[in-house]
């Protein structure tokens, strides 16, 4: 046992919460908490309160259904970030396939900075518009 509170998982508020949690499903390879799969068969997926967990089971990510959500204008600050996650791979080479990854899956890009040998990265919005950044860790 601890002494400080421990970090259960990070929420992102989205007005998809199936579509943006199959997508970073996707792009890292996390799995659904039980009970949270897609549903088989006839119907609709009216989730709106998804959790992904890593290979120890363990939650990583949470999403949350809301009835709005305006999208960041960053690099402009007219619409703040508010939050975004930073994501690492382990070489630079690693930095152009998880690119093309990302974006088959559906990021979109918003900033190439790959070419900063002190910190090349990239910066990505998810299908919800939430910023994240991709770099070598």
């Amino acid at each position: 046992m601890t002494d400080y509170p421990q970090l259960l998982h990070t929420a992102i508020d989205t007005t998809d919460a199936r579509e943006l949690a199959e997508f970073y499903r996707q792009l890292l390879g996390l799995t659904y908490r039980p009970g949270d799969e897609p549903p088989t068969g006839e119907g609709a997926d009216q989730a709106d309160w998804l959790v992904l967990v890593g290979p120890d089971g363990r939650r990583k990510l949470a999403f949350q259904q809301v009835e709005r959500l305006e999208r960041t204008t960053w690099p402009a600050h007219d619409v703040p970030m508010q939050m975004h996650l930073d994501l690492t791979v382990s070489s630079a080479e690693q930095l152009e396939p998880q690119r093309e990854r990302a974006q088959a899956l559906g990021a979109v890009l918003l900033l190439d900075r790959t070419d900063d040998a002190d910190e090349p990265l990239y910066v990505f919005a998810d299908p919800a518009g939430h910023p994240f950044c991709l770099f070598v860790g």
